[in-house]
C-alpha cells in the first residue's frame, strides 16, 4: 500500500519526524497492496459490450452471484483535548476477546494550537498514530489503509493484512462547519472504500458545542450530509453521497447534552447505575426519536456512565467553576443492513482528557463475490443484451418541466425534485448539455444532480435541480443584469431531447453588492424594486453618498458595542479568529461581517490595486500612500474597519486577540487576489495589512469614523 506524501511545516521537531517515520514505515512493511480495480477483484471478463448496460444489470442481479460473510468492525472515538498520548490505548483498542477485522479509530481535538487552526499541521498527529498501532491487539497483523485529518478530527483506518486484497476504492474527504460555517474547528472527516461488493462510508464528527445548541448541531449534522462528497473513478457517474453507501458508520464527539435536569439529579442517576432514566433527557436520543437527525440509524443501548467531562487525570466529574453537568458526547451508530452489536462501551481506565474513550464492536455482513456464480449471471447479461433491437428508441418521461423557485434568497439552498422514468423498452443513458454556443449546460447558479446517469428499462431516477446564489453570480442578480431564468436540455444517448424551464425570482441583497452602489442606497435593498435601484445608481440624488453602507456601519457598531472585551465561549484554550471569541448574537453578525465583506464583487482594496499593495508591503508609508490613492467610499471602509480591529487589539487581555490572529483573517478578504494566491503572495498580504493594526499618530480613532 502506498502512503500520500504530506507537506510539514517548518515548525515540527527532527524527533517527530523520526517517530512518524518510524512508525510509517512499520506499517508498510506490514501491509498488502490493495486492488483498485474492481474487474481484476471479480474477474470481470472483458467482452467489450456496453458497459454501463452490464454495470446496471450487474446491479439489479446481484443477490445472484453474491452471499453474505460477517466480518467485525472496532469503532472506537476518543476527544483527547489537545493532549499527548501518555498512556497505553490496549485498554481501549485491545479489549475485544479475538482480534478484530477491522479499526475504525477517530479522535477529536487532537491539537487545538492556533498553528493547528491555522495551518492544518500538527505533530501531534504521528504521536497519536504511533499510540495506536501501539495498541491494535496483539494476536493479528494489521496493514494501515488510509488517515484523513482536518484541524483536530482525525479517522485512522485498519484492516487484518489478509484482508487488505480486497479493500478498493478508497477515498477520503472532509467537511468544516465551524467558524462562518466552513473552518475546521468543527466538522467532519470521512473514509469510504469497497469491501469485497460492499461499499462502506465511516464518518468521524465534531458538533457544535454547549448544552443549549442543539439545533445547530443538528445542522452540522445536515450540512455534513449534503456537502461531503466522494469524487468516483468513474467520471460518468455522479458523486457520492454519504448515503448512498450500503454501510455508514458515524461516530464522534456529537456534544449533544443531558437537558432539563440538575447537575446533582443527574450524578445521582449515574451513581444508581440508572441509565435508562437519564438516557430519556439525552438531547440525541429526543432528536433522533422526533426524526430530526440520524433518520434510519441506530444505536445500541448505552449501559455505560456519560463520558464527559472529568477532570484530567482522575474519574471524577467536572470540579471547575463550569462544573459541566455529565453527558454522553461520544457516540456511535450505524445504518444498514445485516448489521449487529457486539458490545458498546466506554473506557474509564484512560484519564488522558476530559473524556473517556468509547468502543463498539460490530458484526457485519459484507456481500462476498462467488466468482462461478458472477461469470454465470455475466454471460446471462450479455446474451440478453445481444438480443435487444439496436434500433429500439430510448423514451422517457418526466413528472414536470417548469420548475419556479420562489423568494431566493443570498448563500440559501433551494432546491425541487424532477423524476425521470423510462417507460421505453430498453435502458437509456441520459445526459444535460450545453446549449448552442454555451460552454456550460447550465448557469452557474444553478446545477442538477445527478447530471448524467443510466437508467434500466422501467426505472426511475430522482434529479435534484439546486438553485443556489454565491459571491460570483450575486452581482450581476442584484443588478438586474442577469434573471433566475434557464433552460435545461436533457439529452438520451440515441434519443431525443427534453427541456426543462427553470425560473425565479431573486431577492436583491446587500451581499454581493458593490461599495459604491451601497453607499448611494439609503434603504435597504432587499425591498427596493431592481428599477428603483438601476435609477438612484445612475441617476443619483443631490445628497452626497454616505461615507460608508449602512450595512457595514450596523455590523461593526454592534461588534464594538457589545463584544469587544466579551472572553471566548469555546472549548478553545484561546481565541482563533474573531467569531471564536464572540457568541450568541455576536457570533452571527460576525459571521455575518466577514461574509458580507468576502462576497463584495470589488474588494475593500481594488483587484487593481493589489500588485502593488505586494510590491510596497514592508514599508509602512508606502503601505499608507496606497490606501490614500483607493476610491472614496472604498478608502472609507478600510478606515474604519481597521480602525474597529485597532479598538479590539486595546482589550487584549480581556478578548486574547492578537495581531497574528486578526492579520491572517482579515488581510485575505480585504485585499483578495484576483487569481489564486500563492504561498508567498500570502505572506505579502498579511505583511501589508499588519501595517494598519498598529496604532500611528496619524491614524483617527474609530469614534472619529462613524457615519452620519
Amino acid at each position: 500500500m502506498k502512503e500520500d506524501e504530506r507537506t510539514r511545516g517548518d515548525g515540527v521537531h527532527e524527533s517527530q519526524e523520526r517517530v512518524k517515520s518510524e512508525v510509517r514505515d512499520d506499517l508498510i512493511r506490514n501491509s498488502q497492496p490493495i486492488l483498485s480495480n474492481k474487474s481484476q477483484m471479480l474477474g470481470m471478463p472483458q467482452f467489450g459490450l456496453r458497459d454501463n448496460l452490464i454495470k446496471c444489470e450487474l446491479l439489479k442481479n446481484e443477490d445472484a452471484y453474491t452471499y453474505i460473510k460477517n466480518y467485525s468492525f472496532f469503532l472506537g472515538t476518543y476527544n483527547v483535548n489537545g493532549k499527548n498520548p501518555k498512556e497505553s490505548l490496549s485498554p481501549w483498542l485491545a479489549s475485544t476477546t479475538t482480534p478484530p477485522d477491522f479499526y475504525l479509530v477517530a479522535f477529536q481535538e487532537l491539537d487545538l494550537s492556533k498553528e493547528a487552526f491555522l495551518f492544518n499541521d500538527t505533530p501531534k498527529e504521528p504521536e497519536w498514530m504511533l499510540a495506536v498501532y501501539k495498541g491494535l491487539h496483539p494476536d493479528a497483523k494489521y496493514a494501515f489503509v488510509k488517515l484523513v485529518r482536518l484541524v483536530g478530527i482525525m479517522l485512522l483506518f485498519y484492516v487484518k493484512a489478509e484482508h487488505a486484497a480486497h479493500i478498493s476504492e478508497v477515498e477520503v474527504e472532509s467537511v468544516g462547519t465551524g467558524v462562518m460555517g466552513r473552518m475546521g474547528n468543527k466538522g467532519a472527516v470521512a473514509i469510504r472504500f469497497q469491501f469485497h461488493n460492499s461499499d462502506i462510508c465511516v464518518v468521524n464528527s465534531h458538533l457544535a458545542a454547549h448544552t443549549e445548541e442543539f439545533e445547530r448541531r443538528n445542522q452540522d449534522f445536515k450540512d455534513i450530509c449534503r456537502r461531503m462528497q466522494f469524487s468516483p473513478d468513474d467520471l460518468t457517474l455522479p458523486p457520492l453521497t454519504i448515503m448512498k453507501h450500503n454501510v455508514v458508520l458515524w461516530l464522534g464527539d456529537l456534544n449533544y447534552r443531558i437537558s432539563d435536569l440538575e447537575v446533582d439529579h443527574v450524578k445521582d442517576l449515574i451513581a444508581k447505575k440508572d441509565f435508562e432514566s437519564l438516557y430519556n433527557h439525552d438531547q440525541l436520543k429526543r432528536q433522533m426519536d422526533e426524526e430530526v437527525v440520524f433518520v434510519g440509524f441506530t444505536e445500541g443501548e448505552i449501559d455505560f456512565q456519560p463520558t464527559y467531562k472529568y477532570d484530567t487525570g482522575s474519574d471524577q466529574w467536572d470540579t471547575s467553576e463550569k462544573c459541566r453537568v455529565p453527558a454522553w458526547c461520544d457516540r456511535i451508530l450505524w445504518r444498514g443492513k445485516n448489521i449487529k452489536q457486539l458490545h458498546y462501551q466506554s473506557h474509564m481506565t484512560l484519564k488522558t482528557s476530559d473524556h473517556k474513550p468509547v468502543s463498539s464492536l460490530l458484526e457485519i455482513g459484507i456481500k462476498v463475490v462467488n466468482e462461478e456464480s458472477y461469470k454465470r449471471t455475466f454471460e446471462e447479461i450479455v446474451r440478453h443484451i445481444d438480443r435487444l433491437e439496436n434500433d429500439c428508441i430510448p423514451s422517457v418521461s418526466l413528472s414536470q418541466r417548469e420548475f419556479h423557485f420562489q423568494d431566493v434568497k443570498f448563500m440559501q439552498h433551494q432546491a425541487k425534485t424532477v423524476t425521470v422514468y423510462n417507460d421505453g423498452q430498453v435502458p437509456c443513458q441520459f445526459e444535460f448539455i450545453p446549449k448552442l454556443d454555451e460552454p456550460s449546460y447550465c448557469k452557474p447558479w444553478l446545477a442538477a444532480n445527478p447530471a448524467k446517469g443510466f437508467l434500466a428499462q422501467g426505472a426511475s431516477v430522482d434529479i435534484d435541480l439546486e438553485v443556489f446564489v454565491n459571491r460570483s453570480t450575486a452581482p450581476e442578480l442584484n443588478s438586474g443584469q442577469q434573471q433566475l431564468e434557464d433552460i435545461l436540455v436533457l439529452h438520451l444517448d440515441r434519443g431525443k431531447d427534453y427541456f426543462i424551464s427553470v425560473t425565479g425570482n431573486y431577492l436583491p441583497s446587500c451581499f454581493g453588492s458593490s461599495l459604491s452602489t451601497l453607499c448611494l442606497l439609503r434603504e435597504p435593498i432587499q425591498g427596493m424594486p431592481l428599477e428603483t435601484i438601476r435609477d438612484q445608481v445612475s441617476n443619483p440624488e443631490t445628497d452626497k453618498p454616505q461615507e460608508i453602507p449602512k450595512e457595514i456601519w450596523m455590523m461593526v457598531d454592534h461588534l464594538f458595542r457589545n463584544a469587544k472585551k466579551q472572553v471566548r465561549t469555546s472549548g478553545l484554550p484561546f481565541s482563533h479568529v474573531l467569531l471564536l471569541l464572540l457568541a450568541g448574537s455576536n457570533h452571527s453578525v460576525s459571521e455575518a461581517l466577514l461574509l458580507f465583506l468576502d462576497a463584495l464583487p470589488e474588494p475593500v482594496i481594488p483587484f487593481s490595486f493589489y500588485l502593488q499593495c505586494l510590491e510596497c508591503c514592508s514599508d509602512s508609508s508606502q503601505c499608507r500612500q496606497i490606501i490614500s490613492m483607493l476610491p472614496q467610499c472604498h478608502k472609507n471602509v478600510f478606515n474604519y474597519l481597521t480602525a474597529f480591529l485597532r479598538e479590539l487589539l486595546k482589550y487584549s487581555a480581556h478578548n486574547r486577540l492578537d495581531v497574528n490572529i486578526l492579520a491572517p483573517i482579515f488581510a485575505g478578504i480585504l485585499l483578495r487576489s484576483p487569481t489564486k494566491q500563492d504561498s508567498t503572495e500570502k505572506r505579502k498580504v498579511k505583511e501589508f495589512f499588519q501595517h494598519f493594526l498598529i496604532q500611528m499618530p496619524s491614524d483617527r480613532d474609530i469614534h472619529d469614523k462613524i457615519p452620519e
